[in-house]
């Protein structure tokens, strides 16, 4: 599976590629470097967002995971950058438990590019699977201008 790495403010991130598709985007700098076209397009697309946050992805994506999940997912992708939803509310658009979104969300393959950031809980920040955790997530929404103040004092 072709894989290219970047540099970001979360530090290094590979996407992987398949079939023309992005299938996975994790944290750490990946072993092999394939320049697919793909995989270019989305490294300079992320590279882009970093400055400026956009919704429109030019690329496919095609993460792998069940009917359900890949439904919790594809609400997630309507949420608009600077926005926030609770997992009752993406629970409630997709069928389900905020219990059964927030496990589907912990399993989102592509962060970033499939805003799983943009979900908190109903009192609090909720979690994040990046490696620094819900730091990452903070960064991310504050990045996107999300209302999150009174978010985090939830959390607190």
């Amino acid at each position: 599976m072709p894989q290219l790495s970047l540099h970001s403010p979360l530090g290094p991130l590979t996407l992987s590629e398949e079939d023309g598709a992005i299938v996975a985007l994790d944290w750490g700098w990946g072993r092999d470097q394939t320049e697919t076209d793909v995989l270019v397009a989305a490294r300079e697309w992320l590279d882009k967002w970093f400055d400026a946050p956009s919704d429109h992805i030019p690329f496919r994506l095609a993460p792998f995971g069940t009917p359900y999940q890949k439904r919790v997912w594809d609400e997630l992708l309507k949420i608009p950058a600077g926005e926030v939803r609770t997992y009752a509310q993406v629970a409630a658009a997709a069928g389900g438990s905020s219990r059964s979104v927030g496990q589907a969300v912990g399993r989102n393959p592509i962060p970033i590019l499939i805003p799983c950031h943009r979900v908190v809980a109903a009192q609090g920040i909720g979690g994040y699977s990046g490696d620094g955790g819900t730091d990452d997530k903070v960064w991310l929404l504050e990045l996107e201008g999300a209302p999150i103040t009174g978010i985090l004092r939830d959390q607190s």
